[in-house]
């Protein structure tokens, strides 16, 4: 038997091409971040589960590595803020937006995919997993916004730094309270089966 490459449409390889930009959307667009991703289905028996992403003992250490990198820049962003270094600020954000979607990409795409399969038959744990993924989306989009708001070329006057400040601690707050609750709830479940 062969394996197939399927979406959550049914489309079979040569139909695949407007899958990623589907994917892309939902991942950071859209307000139902938790349906279909791209699945590789592996040939299966007829009774058991088809399984689309397979355990990566490297995974988790990866991710966590993100969120240590993820929380110096936004540290930093915060000491530049700090310094009065606004000129500096704005490449930053870039940065952090750019490996925060690189990051969410990864969670999605492998690790909740994968939690999705492994707790199928746990319905508690499966929806705090889906409740984390929809939050950290709204997250990632809230912190796209931020981004955005403060990238634009101009001059951070008194009124956009004391703007700033603010949303920098409110946006920061959500993030750490976030990336903590997510490593010690959430990452335990990633277990081989």
């Amino acid at each position: 038997m062969r394996s197939t490459v399927m979406t959550g449409h049914g489309m079979d390889p040569g139909q695949n091409k407007g899958a990623t930009v589907g994917i892309l959307g939902k991942l950071f667009g859209s307000n139902d971040a938790t349906k279909d991703t791209i699945s590789h289905a592996a040939p299966t028996e007829a009774s058991g589960p088809q399984r689309t992403i397979r355990y990566d003992p490297a995974l988790l250490n990866s991710l966590l590595h993100d969120h240590a990198e993820l929380g110096a820049l936004f540290e930093r962003i915060g000491k530049l803020m700090q310094d009065g270094r606004y000129d500096e600020i704005r490449p930053e954000l870039v940065n952090f937006k750019t490996r925060l979607e690189a990051h969410i990409l990864t969670e999605n795409v492998r690790f909740y995919t994968y939690l999705e399969q492994s707790l199928a038959g746990d319905t508690h744990n499966a929806e705090m997993m889906r409740d984390f993924r929809r939050e950290m989306n709204t997250i990632a989009r809230g912190v796209v916004v931020f981004v955005k708001k403060y990238q634009s070329p101009g001059t951070f006057d008194a009124t956009l730094q004391s703007e700033f400040a603010a949303d920098y601690q409110s946006v920061g707050a959500l993030f750490k309270q976030r990336i903590n609750r997510e490593e010690s709830s959430l990452y335990p479940l990633y277990q081989p089966d």
